[in-house]
């Protein structure tokens, strides 16, 4: 209640400051409230998206306002003039902003604007007028539009005539953005010219030139139609409309500006159809084979062009490139390609200090002193080496668990296929082979030790920008404690589920990995779609000798380093939609929605799923409403079992998640999210420890329920995220009933306060 009589007693004082801010205004000058624009169209729908293109096309934009409030001219007027550096400053400059005056708005210049922009989409009859309102020292602009019909394209002609270059834009023509019955639109004929000219620049004419399409538009044969007559503007260069072919190819793999003159006089080695010019030898000449895509004699392509540079430029291994291209003095019409890489310095070190939050809800931060060596074997090889060490605190029931960790972690990338296998190369990313090794010592605060190793061999490609495959030929994941403190082995001895959080596991198998991301390149889309697919399928090589050169138990189950192996098939899928709302203006405002489904099936060697490959639930990134990996399975509930005080986190072997969030932004850096998520775990079989765990029919009944609101501090380089969440759905029931928020015991204990960085999905 004060909250509430708190927020309004801010909203009307600011209501009433915002109102009064016209009193700082000069005598001659009214404040600049906005546009109103009433367009006369044939339909509603026609009426209601030109009102938000001309509204937007209406320059300047008024002072910002959430609600009616003027609140950035409130913090600018409130300030002040401050001198020097300050607060004040500080509240001026970033929080408010100048009054846009009426003085500043060009009446007549913003009319011919929107008339333009409607001729420009074919409604050549349209007509602007413009009067302004004044009242309470505020004006408003407003427009009356007299749109008139739109023109529709009847029919769209190509050029006609016999050369070699209008034959390739006819061949073409199918593909064109310009239709018979669409609306005559002038940003389509733009985007058709260039689509011709990247057409022919792919078809070999280098020096062609999108301005050398001539389009005629006529609009006299009546019933609102327009004919478009497309053809090569008259006096366009005749060696501009050649087809050009590619002759030799000169590489400088060392550029620099300072040695420019030396490098043109060093000798050159020939490799295939490429002369390196590499004095120092830091490079061999196969390198560039998968990089460089065009050969001697091929066609001039604007996409080999750009896949080349592309190539270079993704390895990683320089600075700078750039590519030039000259034309040779021969009998034909042939191109010298000169491409220019300026290396990255080959070995560099770097210090980190990072900040992180875990599924496990730990927080902590992590030191790392990384060494990078970015041409290993002269081949444009990276191989990184980085020692590390931090500190992570995990809170349960008000008790702090302290994690201390250290390790090494060594890395190498070769810019190729190593091994038996192909990949498509035809995308602007060559594949990589990846070898990893990371070996991690855990000291829990005085209840275990123990070591993890980790390791890899695989393959990394991309088809395009959007989509990464990741396929592990090999996955080790081998956990052995070394130390547990007797009090926590008492408690381990009477938890199975805590038990088999640290057991020894040995995992060993192949595994693969999809990616799609639409937001990997900025775009002004209103929705862009994240996929991620990953498999795993641990288990069945070792199976294969099990018998042979592994030890077995008593129960027949094959051991590995006297540890049971573990054999398993595991799939997760992950898939977000993000909806922008509003125009581009507002692109901070989206809906995001987020669904996961996964399961994993022990079999063979195993009874049940390695603990560091089960599923949980709950958490900053999760359900939110839910203490982290506290939730489930099914119907069971942790907190309804004595336990010794350690409550063991709760794995299961299926997983379903969904998310829904809308994300706003409030003022400046400070970001505003309301969201729900729904989801629960379960058991394939029947745990007899943890009834009510298993998957069953009535799986829908068992989701649990969760809602909140956010803050979010985003800084570009870091995002920093205040969740308050709480259930409105339990699986279980709490004193007797499934939601209890009328009970302030039941609020204290379900209000959950997460802090996190990043955004959760």
């Amino acid at each position: 209640m004060k909250f509430n009589v708190s927020l309004f007693a801010i909203t009307i004082l600011l209501s009433l400051s915002a109102c009064n801010v016209t009193k700082h205004l000069p005598d001659s000058e009214t404040l600049y409230r906005g546009s109103v624009i009433h367009v006369q169209a044939s339909s509603k729908k026609i009426s209601g998206e030109l009102k938000d293109e001309l509204k937007a096309l209406v320059r300047p934009h008024p002072n910002k306002s959430l609600l009616g409030i003027r609140y950035k001219l409130y913090f600018y007027y409130v300030a002040g003039e401050p001198k020097g550096k300050g607060l004040r400053k500080f509240i001026r400059e970033k929080l408010g902003e100048e009054p846009v005056l009426t003085s500043q708005v060009n009446l007549e210049k913003n009319r011919l604007v929107l008339e333009n922009h409607l001729q420009n989409k074919g409604y050549f009859q349209a007509s602007v007028k413009v009067d302004t309102t004044t009242k309470k020292r505020m004006t408003e602009l407003e427009f009356q539009v007299f749109s008139g019909s739109q023109y529709l394209i009847r029919d769209v002609h190509f050029p006609g005539d016999s050369s070699v270059v209008c034959k390739e834009i006819r061949e073409n023509s199918s593909k064109s953005q310009l239709k018979s019955g669409d609306p005559y639109d002038l940003d389509m004929i733009r985007n058709e010219r260039t689509r011709i000219d990247n057409w022919l620049k792919n078809r070999g004419y280098y020096y062609y030139n999108a301005e050398y399409i001539l389009a005629r538009v006529d609009s006299t044969i009546g019933n609102h139609q327009v004919d478009i007559y497309l053809g090569i503007k008259a006096g366009t260069p005749i060696n501009d409309l050649a087809v050009y072919h590619i002759n030799n190819i000169w590489v400088y793999p060392t550029y620099s500006i300072q040695e420019d003159s030396a490098l043109g006089a060093a000798p050159a080695t020939p490799y295939h159809d490429f002369y390196i010019i590499d004095p120092s030898r830091k490079f061999k000449p196969q390198t560039f084979n998968k990089m460089l895509v065009f050969h001697k004699g091929d066609t001039y392509s604007r996409r080999d062009h750009n896949q080349s540079l592309n190539r270079l430029v993704n390895m990683g291994t320089f600075k700078f490139v750039k590519a030039r291209f000259e034309e040779v003095d021969t009998t034909g019409n042939y191109l010298d390609p000169y491409y220019f890489m300026t290396p990255l310095p080959q070995k560099s070190y770097k210090l980190e200090l990072t900040g992180l939050t875990k599924s496990n809800n730990s927080t902590g931060s992590e030191l790392s002193l990384g060494w990078t060596n970015r041409n290993t074997f002269r081949g444009a090889e990276q191989f990184s080496l980085s020692l590390f060490g931090g500190l992570e605190a995990q809170v349960y029931g008000g008790e702090a668990i302290s994690t201390t960790r250290y390790g090494v972690e060594a890395n190498l990338y070769f810019p190729r296929v190593v091994g038996p296998f192909g990949f498509g190369n035809s995308s602007d990313f060559v594949p990589k082979t990846r070898l990893s090794l990371r070996y991690e010592f855990y000291d829990r605060t005085s209840e275990y030790t123990l070591n993890s190793y980790i390791g890899s061999i695989g393959y990394v490609w991309k088809s395009n920008i959007f989509t990464e495959h990741q396929f592990n030929v090999l996955n080790l994941n081998y956990v052995q404690p070394v130390r547990i403190a007797p009090e926590f082995q008492v408690a381990l001895d009477t938890d199975l589920t805590l038990s088999r959080s640290i057991e020894p596991q040995f995992i060993l198998g192949p595994s693969y990995n999809f990616n799609y991301n639409s937001n990997n390149r900025p775009n002004a889309r209103k929705s862009n779609y994240y996929f991620n697919a990953n498999i795993d399928l641990p288990g069945n090589i070792l199976a294969l000798f099990a018998g042979t050169e592994f030890n077995k138990d008593k129960q027949g189950t094959g051991k590995f380093l006297n540890t049971v192996f573990a054999q398993y098939a595991r799939v997760e899928l992950d898939g977000r939609y993000y909806l922008r709302i509003g125009d581009l203006k507002h692109k901070d405002n989206i809906l995001a929605t987020r669904l996961l489904a996964g399961i994993g099936i022990p079999y063979g060697n195993s009874d049940a799923l390695p603990f560091i490959k089960s599923f949980f639930i709950g958490g900053v990134n999760d359900l939110r409403a839910f203490r982290a990996r506290s939730l489930g399975p099914g119907t069971y509930y942790i907190r309804n079992i004595k336990t010794s005080g350690i409550i063991p986190d709760q794995p299961g072997d299926i997983k379903l998640l969904a998310s829904s969030e809308v994300r706003a932004k409030l003022v400046s850096i400070i970001n505003g999210a309301a969201f729900v998520d729904a989801g629960n775990i379960w058991t394939i079989h029947d745990d007899p420890d943890r009834p009510g765990s298993k998957f069953s029919p009535n799986f829908l009944n068992q989701i649990a329920v969760g809602a909140g609101l956010g803050l979010r501090v985003d800084l570009s380089f870091l995002v920093v995220r205040v969740d308050l969440a709480t259930p409105i759905r339990t699986p279980y029931p709490i004193n007797g009933k499934m939601f209890d928020f009328g009970s302030s015991d039941y609020r204290k204990e379900n209000l959950i306060l997460n802090l996190a960085l990043g955004y959760p999905f």
